[in-house]
């Protein structure tokens, strides 16, 4: 299942079961659903869940990345950590929260979709989202 993920970044559920039967033929989506949360809950996949969309899984752990969304087509790709002033963070550190992990979600589209809408005379193209 670690092979999947690896190879399918910000895949969502489905596909992934797509994959491992694929490659090991019949299994449950139960077993699948047991072992993507025992992987995430042992660090060694991340789970997101963009707005509006199903929960995606990957294995790139550990670098507290971010994250960019395509409004057109809900392509996902991955965006080195952005910095953040400390300011940001100010109100939670006044609550007592001890920060160790921030989750941003920048929204555009993607340079298909982009393309796509150019090609189609249009400028903006926000149907999937």
């Amino acid at each position: 299942m670690l092979a999947a993920v690896h190879d399918l970044p910000h895949a969502d559920t489905d596909t992934i079961i797509e994959a491992v039967r694929a490659t090991f033929g019949e299994v449950s989506h139960q077993a699948v659903y047991d072992v993507l949360r025992a992987l995430t809950e042992a660090s060694l996949l991340r789970r997101i869940q963009p707005r509006g969309s199903n929960a995606r899984y990957e294995s790139r752990v550990g670098d507290n990345h971010h994250h960019v969304v395509c409004r057109s087509c809900g392509a996902i790709a991955d965006v080195d950590r952005a910095v953040i002033d400390v300011p940001d963070l100010a109100a939670a550190d006044r609550a007592g929260y001890e920060i160790d992990e921030a989750e941003v979600f920048y929204w555009g589209r993607c340079p298909r979709c982009v393309t796509a809408a150019a090609a189609r005379g249009s400028s903006r193209d926000t149907s999937r989202w």
